[in-house]
This record gives structure tokens, sequence and C-alpha cells, in this order.
């Protein structure tokens, strides 16, 4: 009966009860081969066969503590807790590797038409609610539930999402508003829902359709088969064992240049730049690979037979007579431990000669017998003598020529700089930061014997792949702050295997300081030294692995609205390896930068491929100039050096002050990372060679002004840098792994997975106006038309004068200087520009500036 427009009365729908349980029991065929869960046994659920998920999906075994079975695959942040659990706790934080699937937000469609409303009459959203509260809350329910792949984390999600969902009345689909009328009027029970609601959780949660498929891309258990061609070679290991100072590589290096072809692959564009140089001075042809650079030694370009590289660029598709792996002891770093394990599984050499700690030997022979290839050890001894003092130094007048005094933070470096000063030693200074063309210049003032600087301060830099003269090295202290995951600091010992690689540089054979000394700064640091130095370091156990390209793609392809970052996560919480040898490295670097870009439209492998870039995320400046290098590529116009130079602020002026030091450093390594780009998209990143030149020159001006440190930090505050506190590194990172930890607390209106085309001017705005923040975090909003003038003439006279040096390569700079700052064409310098442009001072500021400018001119 029809009644006021609407049907009322539960017989008026007998017949469309006849027609929709047909058509409930077709949708729920794929659920169960019934169309409810009734409590009574008139019915029951003939549940199908489907393979769950659970959190120990990734099995591992721990070989250090002799643990078999299944453990959690993640970072000790998100490992579910140990004890029981209670049934009715609903975990909403990150305890459960599952809490990585992030809900997709599902909104109805307003085009949807619903009879509802005039079929089955109004629904109350009060017993609604009620009603889908006790279908959460049934056992039944959660059971069938996780039969399907939903455990209480993505169960919980779902249900929040399909209630939200359903409470919008108004936008129901007619068949679930017709059921919804049904199950509060006692005609059919609330089990029914099942099928809606599980039909609901595959769009909340895509990944329930294709676990088996996920969970198949990302099996790690065979590492050495992802190398056929290697395979295919009987190849011979030659692991070449000792400490600094043994003649280790130097062994191996002559078999790799006697040889008819062959790849050195080091861990340091140092190293490498070390080894292109040896085999140019004995007539070897060889060509320098590295990801910045390029160098080939026939002047026609073509490839020579033997190969200088990082061992992130070795390439595994050449094949050698001889390949040397340098420091082979990284293939245990939780960062780049991949390019090594990938080096010594993949590289197709008759001899593959592998030098480092002995430490490695047991877990490559273990690497090797998976492969079937043997292992031949060759150990060496120190070839110079190290003493371990039973004094401190006990200050810095006690230094001595041929010193070295290790730190292992800048401010100490500054600190200890400025004192050696005071007591009029010149000292030369090495940190990690520092460009390697400039370390290699302090390394060369060092060792020069006729150079009065006889003194170094350096951090823990000079491990590894420099050549340094040191008669004594002193720990200034043996402890190293270290970043935690959740942004807080902690003070540790130093490692075993640290100690025993700074202080073996020390004495070095065929120079003036053959035997070698070690001692601390404190004397109370005296014994515990002498306690790590007399240890060996742990055996390493494990060997890291990295996800590829293409096994990130083929998740994207399951899960098309997922981030990149998040993709990275899904694929380290269902991965499966056999830890007894290998391990996942960590991808904090990669997810950062995938997180800072994600809000730009790239194409999947492109996003990648700048993820990859070696970055350094401390530097805030690195970071904003990584951003708009991402937008101007995504927008499809070429990143030229004219619009480099206008970002970085060239020409370069003599830094003043260790802020000015520390920004020529970042922009240094923002030209890094265009080279790095040049050679990955060679179309969009046209000028190397000009970049390159500027590089060079950015490199003397950074030289000079570390020759000069000392007077840097004795220049006071002037109005450039007023209210600036000492720098400190690691506190950008800090601010960021904070951050990180606050973006885990999340909750389901967070989803930024949809793609739902309604929100998208929203999402838009939101990402536009994040971007927006980040790259102009330190800009001045407001400027006067005279100051935009001018920021504009100087613009323009930079892009004139930059095209003068692309057409004549040999303009005398000094002049180009002059002709930039005649009174007639200047009101502005460059220098001027990027301060104002990075909000170190105020457009009033400026003015001020400009007024002495022009005084200074007319007198």
């Amino acid at each position: 009966m029809l009644t006021g427009g609407r049907w009322v009365g539960v017989n008026s729908l007998a017949w469309l009860r006849t027609s929709r349980v047909s058509l409930r029991l077709v949708t729920a065929l794929p659920f169960s081969t019934s169309t409810s869960l009734e409590c009574s046994n008139e019915s029951s659920i003939n549940r199908q066969s489907v393979n769950k998920f659970s959190t120990s999906t990734a099995k591992f075994r721990r070989k250090k503590d002799g643990r078999h079975g299944p453990i959690s695959s993640l970072p000790p942040s998100i490992k579910r807790p140990k004890g029981e659990k209670n049934e009715n706790e609903i975990r909403l934080n990150t305890n459960n590797p599952l809490a990585l699937f992030k809900p997709v937000l599902v909104k109805p469609n307003p085009d949807d038409i619903n009879f509802g409303e005039e079929l089955a009459g109004k629904l109350n959203k009060q017993d609604l609610l009620k009603q889908l509260n006790l279908f959460y809350s049934s056992r039944e329910v959660k059971t069938l539930a996780k039969d399907h792949g939903l455990d209480e984390y993505l169960f919980h999600q779902a249900y929040t999402s399909f209630r939200r969902f359903c409470t919008d009345v108004h936008h129901l689909p007619t068949e679930l508003h017709v059921l919804f009328s049904d199950i509060l009027q006692g005609v059919v029970h609330n089990h029914d829902i099942f099928p809606y609601f599980l039909a609901h959780a595959k769009k909340v949660f895509p990944h329930l359709d294709c676990m088996d498929e996920l969970k198949l891309i990302s099996d790690l258990t065979d590492p050495p088969n992802w190398y056929p061609e290697a395979r295919a070679i009987n190849r011979k290991i030659i692991f070449h064992a000792g400490p600094t100072n043994s003649g280790k590589t130097y062994h191996a290096l002559e078999r790799f240049m006697t040889a008819k072809s062959g790849i050195y692959c080091g861990p340091l564009k140092l190293l490498a730049v070390e080894v292109f140089n040896k085999c140019s001075a004995r007539s070897v042809p060889c060509d320098l690979v590295t990801g910045e650079e390029r160098r080939m030694s026939s002047e026609d370009g073509t490839p020579s037979d033997h190969v200088a590289c990082t061992v992130e660029m070795s390439n595994l598709a050449q094949k050698y007579e001889v390949a040397v792996i340098d420091e082979i002891q990284v293939l245990k770093d939780y960062q780049r431990g991949w390019a090594w394990t990938r080096a010594l599984l993949g590289l197709q050499a008759d001899e593959i000669h592998v030098c480092g700690e002995a430490a490695a030997i047991d877990l490559v022979r273990e690497i090797m017998i998976s492969t079937g290839e043997e292992v031949e050890v060759r150990n060496y001894k120190r070839l110079t003598s190290l003493t371990i003092e039973d004094k401190a130094l006990n200050g810095l007048e006690n230094t001595q020529p041929g010193d070295c005094i290790v730190c292992f933070n800048k401010n100490d470096i500054y600190s200890v700089s400025r004192s050696l000063e005071k007591l009029g030693k010149e000292v030369a200074v090495i940190y990690g930061s520092l460009p390697p063309n400039t370390k290699l210049a302090m390394a060369n003032k060092f060792n020069d014997p006729n150079d009065p600087c006889k003194i170094m301060v350096a951090t823990d830099a000079i491990g590894m792949g420099l050549n340094l003269n040191i008669r004594r090295v002193i720990f200034y202290s043996i402890n190293k702050i270290q970043l935690m995951e959740n942004g807080e600091k902690e003070v540790n010992l130093i490692s075993v295997s640290q100690a025993l690689q700074i202080a073996g540089r020390a004495g070095r054979f065929g120079t003036q300081w053959e035997a070698g000394f070690v001692t601390t700064y404190k004397q109370e640091e005296l014994k515990p030294l002498k306690v790590l130095l007399a240890q060996q370091p742990d055996d390493i156990l494990q060997a890291g692995l990295h996800p590829t390209y293409d096994q990130l793609e083929m998740y994207a392809y399951h899960l098309p609205a997922a981030t990149l970052s998040n993709l990275v996560d899904i694929f380290i919480s269902l991965s499966t390896l056999d830890d007894s040898m290998y391990t996942l490295c960590l991808l904090d670097d990669f997810k950062y930068l995938a997180d800072m870009i994600e809000h730009i439209k790239l194409p999947l492998k492109a996003k990648y491929t700048f993820c990859c870039a070696p970055i350094n995320r401390k530097m805030p400046f690195v970071n904003t100039m990584f951003i708009k290098l991402a937008r101007q590529f995504s927008k499809g116009d070429l990143v030229t050096f004219d619009w480099l130079c206008t970002q970085v602020g060239w020409p370069f002026s003599p830094p003043e002050t260790i802020l000015q030091l520390i920004h020529l450093e970042a922009i240094h390594d923002v030209f890094d990372i265009y080279l790095w780009l040049s050679y990955r998209f060679a179309d969009m990143f046209p000028d190397v060679v000009i970049v390159r030149e500027v590089q060079t020159e950015l490199d003397l001006v950074i030289e000079n002004g570390v020759v000069n440190i000392v007077q840097l930090l004795k220049n006071r505050e002037n109005e450039f840098s007023t209210n600036v506190k000492d720098h400190d590194e690691d506190d950008f990172e800090m601010k960021s792994r904070k951050t990180a930890q606050l973006k885990k607390k999340w909750t389901h209106n967070d989803a930024n997975l949809a793609g739902n085309t309604k929100d998208k001017k929203k999402s838009r705005n939101k990402w536009q106006t994040e971007g927006t923040e980040i790259e102009n975090k330190n800009e001045q909003v407001s400027f006067s038309p005279e100051d935009e003038a001018f920021l504009m003439n100087a613009s323009d006279r930079l892009s004139k004068y930059a095209n003068t040096i692309k057409s004549n390569r040999n303009v005398d700079l000094e002049h180009a200087s002059v002709v930039l700052n005649s009174p007639k064409s200047r009101k502005k310098s460059a220098l001027l520009s990027r301060l104002i442009e990075e909000g170190v001072i105020t457009p009033k500021m400026a003015k001020n500036i400009k007024r002495e400018l022009s005084d200074l001119e007319n007198n």
C-alpha cells in the first residue's frame, strides 16, 4: 500500500523480497554460501578456504641469538608488544604491521539514485547505528572477517568507514537501504550485512584481493638467482683480509691493473678517483664512473677495458677478467649494504677480489656456498707498528707535528681548531660534509712536508678514503652522539670496528711516520679505548638487500592509490627472506624524499629515481632545492644553469662567517644532485659542463674558507647573521624525525590514498600549500615595488651573464663581476638578492644597504 508517496508495512514489501533475496544470494556468493549468520541452528556458514594474513608472514631466523620462527621485519618502534592480547582491545596505532595498509576513503556516489526511501521508508539513524554496532561486536562476524584477511586493525578501520558510509542514508544504494529496513523491522538478521560490508572493505583495503601476489613479489629468499648471468660463470672468489695499513687493497689492485679487463668498486668517490689516477700513472687505460661524474681515458669517449667506480655504479651487464670490491664489511651497513651484496652476487668476472675486515669472511663464505663458488682467504698483517700511549694528551698545548685530533661533531672541530690557533699552531680541517676536492686539498696540505700545517682536526671521515701521513691519532672523545628514530639524541660508545678503523690511520708505510701512536684527549677515556682496541670486530651476520624499482612498480599496479613511501612500508612488512644471511636495509632516506615530493606529479619511475639521489637531508637548503628541482622537472621545463644559478645565488662571494661556509657546502651538494640527475635525465638537465665548471670554482671558494676557518669563527655576528645560534647539523634532522613520529598517529580521516575526484581540488590546494611552506620557509612575503624591480633587474642581468659564460668560457670572472656591479646597471648584488630570498635580511635592510652603496659610489 502506498501512503504519502511511500510504501509502508512489512507485507507491502513482499513483492520486492523475492527478487531481492535472489540478488543478495548472487552478491554473497564470493564471500559465503549463505546470506546470513543466523544465531539459530536453521542455517550456518560454509566458509570458503581463504588464505589468512597474519603479522608473522615475514618469517625470519635470528642467527645471532639462535632463535627460529616468525619475527617481525619492522623496526622496534612498530613491533607487536609481547604478552597476551586483550580480545576486546583494538589497536589503532602502528604496533600491527597491517596498519601500514592505510584505508582508502570511500564516499557514497551522489550521482546514484536511491529509491530505497521510496520503497522501504525512512531509516531511523539511531536504530540503524545500534544494529551496526551489534554487527561489529558479533564474534561470528569477526571470525568470518578474519577468514577473509581482516585482522583486528583492518576490521576496525573497515567498519569505521562502513559505518560512516551507511549513516549517510540519503546516498545509500537502494539494495542496502531495503536490507537495513528489513533488519530494523526484524525480518532478517543483521549478519546479512556481511557481504556488503566485505565488498566495502575491499574498496577500503584494495590489498585484500591481491595479498598472495604481493607476498610473491616481496619474496627475497633467494637473492643469488636474481643474477643468472653471474651464475653461469664459474667465478673464483679471493678474500684479502687484514687491518688498516696491511697492504690488502694494494695486492688486489696489482692484479686489477695487470688483467686484460677489470672493474674496481669502492665505497667513496675519493677512492675511485685514486684508483683512476694510479691507473693513469701506470699507463693503464681506465674510466672513472661515479654517480656525479664520468671520465673517459680515451679522447673519443670509447669505453676502456678498466673501470674505477663507486660500488653503486658497478655494471653487472659487462664481463671482466678481474673485479675488486673494496671495504666488503660495508655490506652490513643498514643504508648502503645492498650495493655490496649486489656487486658480490652479480658481477660477471672470472676473479672477484674482495678486500676488508676478517669479520666478513664467514658471511662471504656462507653466501658463496649458496652460489656454489669457493672462497680463497689471504690474510695480511699490519705493515707498521701501532702503539697505545700510557698517557692522554691532557691539553692541546701538548700536540706535536703529525697529530690528528678526531672529533665526532662539528662544534668540537670548531672549538679545537680555534684553541690550536690561539696557541699559534696551524691546522688542517676535514669533516664529512666537505666536498671531496676540499678534503683532498686539506689532506695534501697536511701531508706536505714543506707546509707549516702539521696538525689535523677531523671527524671520523678520515677513517676511509684519504691517504694521510699521521703520526698519532688523538680521540677527542670516544663517545658519539647518535640520533634516534624518534628524533632524540643518545650518546653511545664508538664500536670496535670504528675504533680500529680510525686508530689504524696512525703510522703509514713508506712515510716519515711509519710508527703509529694512539691516545685520548681525556685520561679517563684511555682505559676504555685500550679495551676497544684489544678486541676484534664482531662477525658480520647479515648482508643488506634493497627492493628494486621493478618490485615496487608491480606493487603500484596492485595498489595504485598508495604513495611511494607507503609502498615501501608495505613491501618491508610482507617481505620474506632468510636472515641467517640477509637483512633489509633501512629505507628511511628513500621514504623521507618520497614523502617530500609526494605532492608533485611525477611518473613512478622518475619519482623512484629522484628518491635514490644522494642528498644530505640535514641541510634545509638542500631539501628545498630538491623539491624545486622535482617541481621544475614535473613541469617539463629544462633545468638549465640559468634557472639553477638564480636559485643558489651565483656568483659566489668568499664566506665571512661559518654559517656562510656551511651554506656554500649546501650549494655544492645541490650541484652534486644536479650532476647526478643529469646522468639519469640527460634531456632535462642539459648544462652539465657549465655546472661542473662553476662547481670547481665553488670548490676553491670553500677550500679558502676552510683554510681560514678560525677567522670565520672569530668574525662576530653582523646585520647579515644576527640572532644566529651555533649551528647544529643534527637539528633539522631531529625535527624531521619527530615530525615523522607524529605522522604515525594516523586516523581514517587522514587517508590520502583514495584519489577521489570529488576532493581533488581540496587535496591539490592542500599539497600546494604544504609544498609552498617548505620551499618558502625562510622567505619574506612582502616586497615593495622598488624591491621587486631590483630583484627582477638582478635576475635579468644574471641570466645575461650566464649566457655570456656559455658562449665564451674564457671570460675573466673578475671583469664580469665589475660589469655586473657597475653603478649604471647594479642596484643590488647577487649576494644581496640571495640574502633577501632566504630571509636573512628584510627588504627594509636591503634599502639601507643600497643607500650606503650609492653613497660610496658617489663618493
